[in-house]
């Protein structure tokens, strides 16, 4: 049985139709006049115990609004959520012991006290039993590093150092599910791998379930196994990730060193199987798909033009496939 079910699950809001002015203002207050906007539409999800789940879209596709259905921090319009086989939004408390969540920049530290005086307070909240907290505890210093951190107060640590000691915090009472909204935004290199390489050891070593929502596809790439991509509301792509690389990643970006060129490529030859993306004085950078032609046919016509010294290719990753769907590209 699926940890996280949603079956035809839809949230509508309403919003004032603003209109300009002085009038318009007093028309707005007196007599306001609504419209209906859908955000998300008729979703159907089935998320296994241990999991690990990228969801993604453009802003606006309807990530965080699922995710707060899911938290119980939103009544869906319609439709039914099961959690753990509760619905969350009935039964909040309950809920909320099960689950862990960050919401990008929104702290559930305690501002003016020592990191450590936080996790003592989560600990009391969540009830965790004295061996399992510290045993966390342990685990999760030496994994993200925090020795230096916990007598410090939260108001004088960094955005990384803030971020590594949210993600501790979110499963020091060990959650069945948690909720990842934008965990790595702002942060710099290192820290990103620190706390990608934690989810995943911590997945591995408690089978908690992840869905993690982000605008870094690096974090896709390096944590999650399994896609579900929306689209103003809707799924337009679920399944495993690989698949979905396999499947709509076909295209390849080569670069061509020449030399000697003495005549425009891109003039000869914009009606070919391939795109020319950059010509300059000696390389160009074209585009093609494996089902159209091979790099061997597109070098021997651009042979004609001068002399190829090197070629680097590219094959397609993730943003790139989804840059290509944001353009318009269907892919289901």
């Amino acid at each position: 049985m699926p940890i996280i079910e949603a079956k035809n699950l839809i949230k509508k809001y309403k919003t004032i139709e603003k209109k300009a002015g002085i009038t318009g203002y007093f028309k707005n207050l007196i007599h306001p006049r609504y419209k209906e906007f859908t955000a998300v539409n008729n979703i159907n999800i089935e998320i296994e115990a241990g999991e690990l789940v990228g969801y993604i879209g453009e802003n606006g596709a309807g990530k965080s609004t699922t995710i707060k259905m899911l938290t119980g921090l939103l009544t869906p319009t319609s439709g039914q959520v099961i959690v753990d086989g509760i619905v969350p939004y009935e039964k909040r408390i309950e809920n909320n012991k099960k689950i862990g969540a960050v919401f990008g920049q929104k702290t559930q530290l305690w501002w003016d006290l020592p990191v450590i005086e936080s996790f003592r307070l989560i600990k009391k909240m969540y009830k965790i039993p004295e061996n399992e907290y510290r045993k966390n505890l342990k685990t999760f210093t030496e994994l993200l590093q925090l020795e230096d951190l916990l007598e410090k107060q939260v108001k004088n640590l960094s955005l990384g150092q803030k971020m590594r000691c949210e993600i501790a915090a979110t499963f020091l009472h060990n959650p069945k599910i948690v909720y990842l909204d934008e965990p790595t935004i702002g942060l710099d290199v290192l820290v990103k791998e620190n706390i990608r390489k934690f989810i995943k050891d911590i997945n591995k070593e408690k089978n908690t379930t992840v869905i993690l929502t982000t605008h870094d596809l690096k974090d896709i790439e390096d944590v999650c196994d399994r896609i579900i991509l929306l689209d103003r509301g809707q799924i337009i792509y679920d399944g495993d990730k690989q698949k979905f690389k396999d499947t709509y990643g076909n295209s390849v970006t080569a670069e061509i060193i020449l030399k000697n060129k003495e005549e425009n490529i891109t003039q000869k030859l914009w009606e070919e199987d391939f795109e020319i993306i950059e010509e300059n004085e000696n390389n160009i950078k074209i585009k093609f798909s494996h089902d159209k032609t091979t790099i061997v046919k597109i070098v021997e016509k651009l042979s004609k033009y001068g002399n190829i010294e090197d070629i680097h290719m590219k094959e397609a990753e993730l943003e790139d496939i989804l840059k290509d769907i944001y353009r318009g590209v269907k892919i289901c």
